[in-house]
């Protein structure tokens, strides 16, 4: 028995390692077809290394950068958002990003923002959940160490420092936790998508025979608020809400 789990577990490690070489292998024959403007072919490339369950953000990055390259709003648009998923820290992304929206037909404006909602855009929404989770393990850490030298110090100026700094790495562990919650939450309960087609009709209700209210563009971002059938329920960053065909659209994930 122990044998055969010890074959298993080497067969799991060799297959997960030959695949890791073999996307590492066409992912730089991508770069290479894109360094050498075969841009197509790098993205058939690069859709097979996202195949194979090994990405990065990178990966969605270079892919973006083809798809950029030829002309294609949409795509390029959600495959930066990708890369911005998996790595919020990616600069090379989001400054590509910037450079891809400004081909896109939709010039929508968000609504005003509070200084609280501005401060967690620009500095806490720029470290993703996962990111919170590590900050909220050092300080447990950093919290019980603290106390431990608190508790066997024999000086009261020491046990006096090291208290309040127990103390105070408590109080961010706390404040971490509750950052490392939200994010979660809202990335579980919020649903983004980028506009696929040329043109979309929005409409007011879920049918055919809906009265159309706007119309959005390839490109275009917005959150799925709700769905019916392959009918989804959008809201744009300036407040309009709206029905549109599922098909037209492409709901942005990790994976």
């Amino acid at each position: 028995m122990m044998k055969r789990i010890i074959w298993l577990l080497t067969l799991v490690v060799t297959t997960n390692f030959t695949n890791a070489q073999n996307s590492d292998e066409l992912f730089n024959k991508a770069n290479n077809l894109y360094k050498n403007g075969s841009y197509e072919q790098a993205v058939e490339l690069y859709k097979s290394v996202i195949e194979s369950k090994n990405v990065s953000s990178e990966l969605f990055y270079n892919l973006g950068n083809c798809y950029y390259k030829l002309n294609k709003v949409g795509p390029s648009i959600y495959n930066y958002e990708k890369a911005l998923l998996l790595d919020p820290l990616n600069k090379d992304a989001k400054n590509n990003l910037v450079f891809a929206k400004r081909l896109t037909l939709d010039r929508i404006e968000e609504l005003p923002k509070s200084v609280l909602q501005k401060f967690n855009e620009n500095y806490i929404s720029k470290i993703s959940f996962n990111n919170w989770a590590v900050v909220a393990i050092m300080f447990s850490i950093l919290t019980s160490l603290f106390f431990i030298l608190y508790y066997f110090s024999s000086k009261p100026t020491k046990k006096r420092i090291f208290f309040a700094t127990s103390i105070l790495c408590f109080i961010a562990l706390i404040f971490s936790i509750s950052i490392t919650y939200h994010q979660y939450n809202k990335y579980n309960n919020t649903i983004e998508a980028i506009v696929f087609s040329d043109e979309v009709s929005v409409k007011n209700e879920p049918t055919i025979n809906g009265d159309e209210i706007f119309t959005l563009h390839e490109g275009t971002k917005l959150i799925v608020i709700d769905e019916v059938d392959d009918w989804k329920k959008i809201l744009l960053a300036d407040g309009k809400i709206g029905w549109l065909k599922s098909k037209s659209i492409k709901e942005l994930s990790l994976i």
